[in-house]
């Protein structure tokens, strides 16, 4: 079989955050309903904003707006992780990032499964959030023994999608007829299957430890915790959802609204209580009820350096502080507004955020650019370029997640009850282990994204490698 044959990575991927949304859609209605809301939004924003409307278009995000965004699982043992790293590489997806959710006493540490390639994340920049469960945080030995010898009975992926990820590890990949029958087969691995691995009582103390546990360990696979749509306004949002009894979360996640939008906001209605069967004495079933599974939506913005990234932290960091959040979400609108007062330090324009070095912006060369190229006369410095209107500026869009609101998110969805009782214990070393290789430099990534444009604008103009030289000094500054 010659490469010319094969389907591209990017296609499956297509292929497949397709087929999993049309699964999650038949799983979880009001994830559908959510889909049509959101669509409604949309279009709303679009209607009031003709020239959003005309820069999406000419960026050839219009036709993305309603295709799924990402999807989050928990999985249970360093073996089923590595084998998902395989099994999202078959979709072009790479680990970016580590993220300690032991910070907010979440008992995971994860990576975002997605594609790096600016070409990939154009042609779909479908992700998946993956958390390993953290055994060693569970305090009760034998609790532990227990979880482990039920993680070890259970085998996540269907024999023929094994087979499958051989031919393409093998091969080097899939033609059309194998890859659509690695999608069939890879959804399986993330399909909700209502019958309980373990009994009503194990499940319960497992439980009590965490409602996360339980929902890792008791059943037989990585079931889709959650799929995200995109919105161009997550506060209309939030209220749409409100309106539509969809018992959203109390507070937006991330920053407060902007307007020059900054790394990701995110919301999400509340996980659904769904019937499960129990095993009993004697292969019987016995039912009962699980709360893990929901719906969420996402609004990104400008992808922030690691000197930006300081700056929200401790910003985000101090708001929480001055107006902790209830549990129940009860003093959301303090909270709301002492985050808002907080960012006022946070600068609000692209200019002053590229100068301060806070942000990682994409340079391309104006009309007027263009029409001096090759010109001595030309600037040959960036900034005056800039300021002279020869070269003009877009933000990078943040393509990662932000710790404190994944843990904000999965802390809504697991019940006020859930303990908190977890001391952060970073490990990003056993991590890497158990998935089989490093997890990417997210920040080097926007670097060199950041780097690849302005040696593109400077060839463009004329001016050699002059301002490639000179955004590796400034990213070394």
């Amino acid at each position: 079989m010659t490469t010319s044959a094969f389907v591209s990575t990017d296609a499956i991927r297509t292929m497949f955050s397709v087929a999993i949304s049309d699964m999650y859609k038949c799983e979880v209605p009001q994830y559908r309903a959510l889909i049509q809301l959101i669509a409604d939004v949309n279009v709303e924003v679009l209607a009031r904003n003709p020239e959003l409307e005309k820069q999406l278009g000419l960026a050839d995000e219009l036709d993305h707006l309603d295709i799924v965004r990402h999807g989050a699982i928990r999985i249970g043992t360093a073996e089923e992780l590595s084998i998902i790293r395989r099994l999202f590489a078959v979709m072009g997806m790479a680990p970016v990032g580590y993220y300690d959710l032991s910070v907010a006493g979440v008992p995971v540490h994860s990576t975002a499964f997605r594609p790096i390639k600016d070409a990939a994340l154009r042609r779909n920049p479908f992700r998946v959030f993956t958390s390993l469960l953290r055994l060693d945080l569970i305090e009760d030995i034998e609790l532990r023994r227990e979880a482990t010898a039920i993680l070890a009975r259970r085998n996540i992926l269907t024999q023929r999608c094994r087979e499958l990820l051989g031919v393409f590890e093998t091969k080097g990949g899939l033609d059309e007829a194998r890859a659509r029958e690695f999608v069939s087969e890879a959804i399986e691995t993330f399909r909700w299957r209502s019958e309980a691995a373990v009994s009503a009582a194990v499940y319960y103390k497992l439980h009590e430890a965490h409602p996360l546990i339980a929902d890792v360990i008791c059943f037989m696979g990585p079931h889709i915790n959650h799929l995200t749509l995109c919105t161009l306004n997550i506060d209309a949002a939030q209220l749409a959802m409100t309106a539509s009894n969809m018992n959203p979360k109390a507070i937006v996640e991330g920053p407060p609204r902007r307007d020059r939008a900054i790394l990701l906001r995110q919301t999400s209605f509340k996980a659904l209580q769904e019937p499960i069967a129990f095993k009993g004495a004697n292969n019987s079933r016995e039912g009962g009820v699980h709360a893990a599974r929901f719906g969420e939506v996402e609004q990104r913005g400008l992808a922030l350096t690691a000197r930006g990234r300081a700056l929200y932290d401790r910003l985000l960091a101090a708001a929480r502080a001055s107006a902790p959040l209830a549990r129940d979400g009860s003093n959301a609108a303090a909270y709301a507004e002492e985050l808002r007062c907080n960012f006022e330090g946070f600068p609000g324009d692209y200019a002053t955020l590229r100068a301060e070095k806070l942000g990682f912006f994409r340079y391309s060369p104006t009309a007027k650019g263009l029409s001096h190229a090759g010109s001595p006369s030309l600037p040959r410095t960036i900034e005056r370029l800039l300021q002279a209107g020869y070269v003009q500026i877009e933000p990078i869009i943040y393509e990662d997640f932000l710790p404190v609101s994944a843990a904000g998110i999965f802390q809504s969805n697991l019940g006020d009850e859930a303990p908190q009782n977890f001391a952060e214990r970073s490990n990003r070393e056993a991590f890497e282990e158990a998935l089989g290789a490093a997890v990417v430099d997210e920040l080097g990534l926007y670097a060199e994204a950041e780097a690849r444009s302005l040696a593109a604008c400077s060839t463009t103009l004329g001016l050699g490698a002059e301002l490639e030289q000179q955004g590796a000094r400034r990213a070394i500054t």
